[in-house]
């Protein structure tokens, strides 16, 4: 029943889109030097959040209509305009530092609101 709340569905959505970019970054650093690679990236959090709120009707149960329907982050390629090598790379070592640590934050962000709200729940319920 609690894990229903939206509160904790958008946390549960925020680390996983955490993880997803995390998962973008270590690819990127991976390939730095591999010939022709573009660097990849996932659209802002906000902007697929907000897609997936602005869909009408809500499934709040697995057989209730459209529960199949869930949105899809994809890793789509990165072009900045300055930042390819010689070789077609576009990988920016120091970009996906930074982007590393945007990330751990967003991770941090996302677990914070979630112990937030169970302590929220918790003392609503008299036991926190």
């Amino acid at each position: 029943m609690f894990e229903k709340l939206e509160i904790m569905q958008m946390a549960q959505a925020m680390a996983r889109h955490a993880a997803l970019r995390q998962n973008a970054v270590a690819q990127n650093i991976a390939n730095a030097d591999t010939p022709g690679y573009v660097a990849r990236d996932t659209p802002a959090f906000s902007e697929t959040y907000q897609q997936a709120d602005g869909r009408g009707m809500q499934a709040t149960r697995p057989g209730h209509v459209g529960g199949a329907d869930r949105l899809q982050v994809a890793l789509t390629a990165r072009r900045e305009p300055g930042v390819m090598s010689p070789d077609g790379n576009s990988v920016s070592l120091e970009t996906e530092m930074v982007k590393g640590i945007e990330v751990k934050r967003q991770h941090d962000l996302a677990l914070a609101v979630y112990k937030s709200s169970l302590n929220l729940l918790r003392a609503s319920l008299g036991k926190g």
